[in-house]
């Protein structure tokens, strides 16, 4: 844990109006930690930053505003990390313009897991909200954290699916981390913060800014192994996230829509890019190599990723009206836990969907 002192040194590096994050950066790399910055000559700050920043360094009082951070850093499961810090997401080390501290609410160990981000337009179709739960359940359930922006729309339904699953999600917003916005997504934002994380760059206060979304989204994608679009104008910032994937050298994957769908295509121009198009949420684990974690019981081993017969005989028991677990395990006569892993297999490969209350309907005649 970071000494308050030391702590108050970073906070105070960065609440600075006009001392942004690539001299902050710059000052760091040729002075070390914050406390050096400081005791730092103005004629040494001026040759590297010149006159009105050096001044800008020294002169300015923001003891107030440490004061209430530090405060804030205190309470429960409330976070303040900086680059120097072992909890930093190593993923973020990896990007241009990484921030010089993170507001964390919530689990600070998700920062550093396996994430795939997901993003898309705030006014989606019924399909899209669809797909992006779905999506986000099947991803969530295979072991990925699942990361977005907590905007209306894709980025909600996201968090949702993935807590849904239930399992891991990461909400990267554009205020500070004692804001809520947009204000429909409160008691999201409440669970997201109670079961996953919410991360703030921006000090505490900062009030809806227009300009701080688009650099929020950078970390959307620094942050993530992939980005998937779901639904995207041509004009979207979701769009943004994609292209700052591409820079980052984040796996970008789009699903594709209606050629009379304006909420489509975004996607289809990322899909000529060079975007991978994806139908499933196993085309996305087999991109990524990913490794789904698979209980080690002989009772729930399933061979490869799927054996084909039992998943045959699950979707016969199931037909096509939504049925329960309870109802699968009363017609195939198979252990929990067993049939838990071959309806998560079916789920990734698009097969099924999981509905509220615990149920499955089958998608697709086999």
């Amino acid at each position: 844990m970071i000494e308050p002192e030391t702590l108050a040194c970073w906070l105070k590096l960065t609440l600075i109006p006009g001392i942004g994050g690539r001299t902050q950066r710059k000052l760091l790399t040729a002075f070390g930690l914050p406390d050096a910055v400081f005791s730092s000559s103005h004629t040494a700050l001026r040759s590297l930053i010149g006159d009105k920043a050096a001044r800008l360094l020294l002169d300015t009082d923001n003891e107030a505003r440490i004061a209430t951070a530090l405060a804030w850093a205190r309470e429960p499961d409330q976070h303040i990390i900086t680059l120097a810090d072992p909890d930093y997401p190593r993923t973020l080390l990896e990007i241009p313009d990484p921030p010089t501290l993170l507001y964390v609410l919530g689990r600070l160990e998700l920062l550093n897991q396996a994430i795939l981000s997901i993003v898309g337009c705030r006014a989606p179709t019924p399909q899209g909200l669809h797909n992006a739960e779905q999506f986000a359940c099947a991803l969530a359930k295979a072991g990925l954290t699942i990361a977005s922006g907590m905007a209306l729309g894709i980025d909600a339904a996201a968090h949702r699916g993935a807590l849904a699953a239930p399992g891991d999600t990461i909400a990267f917003i554009g205020t500070g981390i004692d804001r809520v916005y947009p204000a429909r997504n409160r008691d999201l934002a409440h669970e997201i913060g109670a079961k996953g994380a919410i991360v703030s760059e921006f000090p505490i206060g900062t009030p809806v800014i227009a300009s701080n979304f688009p650099r929020r989204n950078r970390l959307i994608s620094g942050i993530a192994r992939g980005v998937l679009v779901i639904e995207a104008a041509i004009e979207s910032g979701s769009l943004i996230t994609a292209r700052l994937a591409g820079e980052q050298g984040r796996e970008v994957f789009a699903i594709p829509g209606s050629i009379h769908s304006p909420q489509a295509r975004g996607c289809h121009r990322l899909i000529k890019d060079g975007a991978k198009l994806v139908e499933t949420a196993e085309d996305i684990l087999e991109e990524l190599r990913w490794i789904m974690p698979t209980p080690n019981s002989p009772e729930t081993e399933v061979s490869g990723v799927s054996d084909v017969n039992q998943s045959s005989e699950i979707l016969s028991f199931m037909g096509y009206d939504p049925c329960s677990l309870d109802e699968l395990v009363s017609r195939s006569g198979l252990a929990t836990d067993a049939l838990s892993v071959i309806l998560l297999h079916l789920e990734l490969e698009g097969r099924i969907a999981s509905l509220q209350g615990g149920r499955y309907q089958r998608l697709q005649v086999q």
